[in-house]
C-alpha cells in the first residue's frame, strides 16, 4: 500500500496562503488518482480537491473553488494543495488520499490516507 506523508500546514492570517505537500513512497505516484480532504473538530470530513490519475483532470469543492489549487508532480511522488485567500472556516486537519479506482470528493472511494498536517487560520 502506498504510504503518504503531508507537510506544509501551520498558523496563517486570514487571507494568507500555504501551500502543503504529500509525498507518496513505496509506490510511483502515477497509478493513483489523489484527493485532500479536511475535518475540523466536530465536523464530518469533507471532500476538498482531486486529481485524476492520468489527465490530471481537476475539481474543487464549492467552497475552495477559485481559491485553493491542486497539482501534482509524479516525477516527485508530490502533490500539492496551493490554498490562497484563507478564510476562518478553512482551519482543520488536511490530509491526502489516493485510489487506483475511479476520481472524485468521496471519501469511501479512497483506501490510503495520511496522518493529516494542521492549517490554523488567525482573523
Amino acid at each position: 500500500q502506498v504510504q503518504l506523508v503531508e507537510s506544509g500546514g501551520g498558523l496563517v492570517h486570514a487571507g494568507g496562503s500555504l501551500r502543503l505537500s504529500c509525498v507518496a513512497s513505496r509506490f510511483p505516484l502515477d497509478l493513483y488518482a489523489i484527493a485532500w480532504f479536511r475535518q475540523a473538530p466536530g465536523k464530518e470530513r469533507e471532500g476538498v480537491s482531486c486529481i485524476s490519475r492520468r489527465d490530471n483532470l481537476t475539481y474543487y469543492a464549492d467552497s475552495v473553488k477559485d481559491r485553493f489549487t491542486i497539482s501534482r508532480d509524479d516525477a516527485a511522488n508530490t502533490v500539492y494543495l496551493t490554498m490562497n485567500s484563507l478564510r476562518p472556516e478553512d482551519p482543520a486537519v488536511y490530509y491526502c488520499a489516493t485510489t487506483r479506482w475511479g476520481w472524485g470528493l468521496k471519501a469511501w472511494e479512497y483506501d490510503s490516507w495520511g496522518q493529516g498536517t494542521q492549517v490554523t487560520v488567525s482573523s
